[in-house]
């Protein structure tokens, strides 16, 4: 430990001296400046907890036990809310921390903030006895967590999965933002557990809500429909609202500005970009405003989960988007254009480490697709898995498909049926490889005309893409060895070829309807696996009707 008297004349000598312009600390030089303080005994309180109380109460608090504990650990069971014999600003800070509703955060009401604010109002009047001012400390403490975890760990406490979510949830890690706290450090945005894109969402929701005493008159649509006509201008007007277009635009249907707003709003709602009024667009700019911040807050939800990954390099998928992010320093380098599973066979949000190019692929076909679809057609055309250019193997070896008695087999087969390299490979020329128990993995597919469609859940789980040799050659870019030439010819091979990543890529497989990019441009997507409404009744509980507003 530091003696304070050492500090003093630095102190000094900083006082003395022009300052430089002031910089944003970062949150490692923060977290230090933390620590420096509480290395100082006098910057604790006098009092000392007895450690035997604090985990037995801490035992009482399942999901914050440890944070509790390591918190008075690390503070060597000294009071972190009283100065001496009264509470401390600290904890009038924590009201302010977390304000008794937070719409914008999407919290109506912050649970835990009613107790705190009701013990602290009671300070000033209160004799502490031992007892009292240790549970009240403790109780200070344990408030902060329960507020904490609300707005920044998620409001939904159950486990994700049972929504079928398996990314793994973000760690509920609070030490910095505590610590600065009791610290009196003020500024805590920098070490906010919170990502860009959830403040994004946030402002977003702010802009909705600021539209909610507005009319929102439906606007049909019919060709023919002449400059004049009312519904027209009123496509105009709300195009203009929402963004799309600039005030100054010309209402004439065939002008170019009004073309591009449409075209910008069609962007914005992933519609085919023809900059013509139609009913799919119509249908999305008639949503109100506050089935708007529903969605937005469904997705503020899911940004609270994320675990905040250390490497900003990555792929992301967003399956209702049906779009591929690839990203460099935390910033998208490119997208393209995917397809995912159908209803039936929904794509699983997961995380994973995408480590194996498989070039000239044979697709090894999953049991299920065996029972429904391969079965049924070798039984009525032996010939069957010939033309598809489909082979069985036993044991490690090709045996030829007339010698199995397929009648025998209905609800599965003992041994294994691919299908070849080759043009008519279910899989394409290429698969990317990231191990998981969901058999999902990228790859290409020779139905391209899937990719010219809004909606794109056709895949039997799997996540078929629009530019598969983009993507392997940005994979292997710094493999000497796998120039772009090779690629092209191994993909185009009779014979499988399978090359490791020297370093796996993080990819997300994650499911959002709506989203704010660096522009603060807004996008929505429909609920196309029904995830929206299912989260929606979580966090909606007991508003009448949230479920049927979500799209």
């Amino acid at each position: 430990m530091k003696p304070i008297v050492l500090v003093v004349p630095i102190l000094l000598v900083e006082a003395c001296t022009t300052p430089p312009p002031p910089t944003r600390p970062t949150i490692a030089q923060q977290a230090d400046s933390i620590a420096r303080i509480f290395e100082v005994p006098v910057a604790y309180a006098p009092r000392v907890l007895d450690s035997a109380t604090v985990l037995a109460f801490a035992g009482q608090h399942p999901g914050d036990s440890a944070a509790i504990s390591d918190f008075y650990r690390r503070r060597g069971f000294h009071y972190a809310w009283f100065i001496g014999d009264s509470v401390g600003s600290a904890a009038r800070n924590v009201l302010n921390l977390f304000p008794a509703s937070d719409t914008a955060g999407g919290i109506s009401s912050v649970p835990g903030r009613t107790g705190l604010q009701r013990l602290l109002m009671r300070m000033d009047t209160l004799q502490f006895t031992d007892s009292l001012r240790a549970a009240t400390e403790l109780a200070l403490t344990a408030g902060f967590f329960q507020a904490a975890n609300a707005k920044y760990g998620g409001i939904i406490q159950r486990d994700p999965r049972e929504l079928e979510w398996y990314i793994p949830r973000k760690k509920k890690n609070y030490d910095r933002l505590l610590d600065s706290l009791v610290a009196g450090v003020n500024d805590l945005t920098p070490i906010e557990p919170l990502s860009p894109q959830y403040t994004r969402l946030k402002n977003a929701l702010k802009f909705y809500a600021s539209l909610d005493t507005l009319p929102w008159p439906t606007i049909a649509w019919k060709k023919g429909r002449t400059t004049g006509d009312s519904l027209l201008a009123l496509l105009r007007s709300r195009l203009v609202l929402l963004g799309d277009l600039p005030t100054v635009a010309d209402s004439l249907i065939g002008d170019s500005l009004f073309a591009a707003g449409v075209m910008r709003a069609q962007h914005r709602f992933g519609l085919k970009e023809t900059g013509e009024p139609d009913p799919d667009l119509l249908a999305e700019l008639n949503v109100p405003p506050a089935d708007r911040q529903r969605q937005i807050l469904l997705n503020m939800e899911r940004q609270r989960w994320l675990p905040a990954r250390p490497d900003s390099n990555g792929i992301m998928v967003n399956i209702p988007a049906y779009r591929m992010l690839v990203y460099e320093e935390g910033h998208i380098a490119w997208t393209m254009n995917v397809v995912v599973g159908a209803d039936a066979s929904r794509t699983v949000m997961f995380s994973g480490d995408l480590s194996q190019v498989v070039m000239a692929p044979y697709w090894n076909i999953p049991q299920s697709i065996i029972r429904s679809e391969i079965l049924p057609a070798v039984k009525r055309n032996p010939g069957y898995l010939a033309r598809k250019n489909m082979e069985v193997v036993m044991g490690g070896q090709v045996v030829p498909a007339s010698s199995i008695d397929w009648k025998k087999y209905t609800k599965g087969v003992p041994f294994t049926i691919r299908q070849k390299p080759g043009p008519g490979n279910a899989l394409g020329r290429v698969k990317f490889l990231f191990p998981n128990s969901y058999s999902i993995y990228f790859h290409d597919t020779p139905a391209k005309d899937k990719f010219l469609r809004d909606q794109r859940a056709f895949s039997h789980g799997c996540v078929r893409l629009s530019e598969p040799l983009r993507l392997a050659k940005y994979l292997l870019r710094n493999d000497s060895a796998w120039t772009p030439e090779r690629i092209n010819t191994a993909m185009n091979a009779k014979t499988e070829t399978t090359v490791r990543l020297k370093k796996p890529v993080p990819v997300v497989l994650g499911y959002f309807t709506a989203w704010v990019d660096r522009d603060g441009i807004v996008s929505f997507r429909r609920d196309v696996y029904g995830h929206d409404a299912r989260l929606a009744a979580e966090l909606f509980a007991g508003e009448g009707g949230a479920q049927a507003s979500v799209r």
